[in-house]
Formats: structure tokens, sequence, C-alpha cells
């Protein structure tokens, strides 16, 4: 298996794959989507709402958390997530910026 070689591509074009990265799965789209319509920290109820196994929406609330999109606070022996509102901001700036880049462009074909 070959190397990524991220490293020969800038933070921002890193930055942006790995954004998405994470919505390119619908479990995480979900999560997020549940997240923001409650707007309040979310400890277990998001295994009845996906509808996923246990295990396999904590994979998916890691990789949320790791990017930063989520954050997640200890109360008593679970962890409630919720947005992490600051770093969604940063996250919709970068992409919005990588999005509009045709805005500018004038037709090739």
């Amino acid at each position: 298996m070959g190397l990524s070689k991220t490293e020969i591509f800038t933070d921002q074009q890193n930055q942006i794959a790995l954004f998405a990265k994470v919505f390119g799965h619908p479990a995480r789209v979900a999560i997020l989507e549940y997240l923001f319509k409650l707007n309040t920290c979310v400890c277990g109820d998001l295994v009845d709402e996906i509808g996923l196994a246990q295990p396999t929406i904590s994979q998916h609330l890691k990789e949320l958390k790791l990017l930063g999109l989520i954050k997640g606070n200890v109360e008593g022996t679970s962890v409630c997530y919720c947005i992490h509102k600051e770093n969604w901001t940063k996250m919709k700036e970068l992409m919005v910026q990588f999005l509009d880049q045709d805005i500018n462009t004038t037709n090739c074909c």
C-alpha cells in the first residue's frame, strides 16, 4: 500500500481533505444534523436516533471529535457531545473559500 504523501500538499489542502472525509459518511452527517437540531449536549440518544450499534456510533464520534467539529464533556459515566461552534465556523470559512473558487474564474470551455 502506498503512502498518501500528505506532506507534499499545503496545510489548507490537507485540512479540506480531512473535512471532506468526515462528511463522506452518512452516519457522521446524521450525527451532526442531530446535534444541531437539539442545540444541546447529547449523551445516549444517538444510538436510538441514528440506528447504529454503540461501538459504531462511538467510532464516528471519535472521528468528529478528532477533527474538532464536536466536543465532549464527561458527565458521570457518560460523555455528552455537542457542536464545537468555534471550530465549526472555522471549517465553514475554509470550505466556503475553497468552494467559491469558481466565482472568480472565466468559462474555459
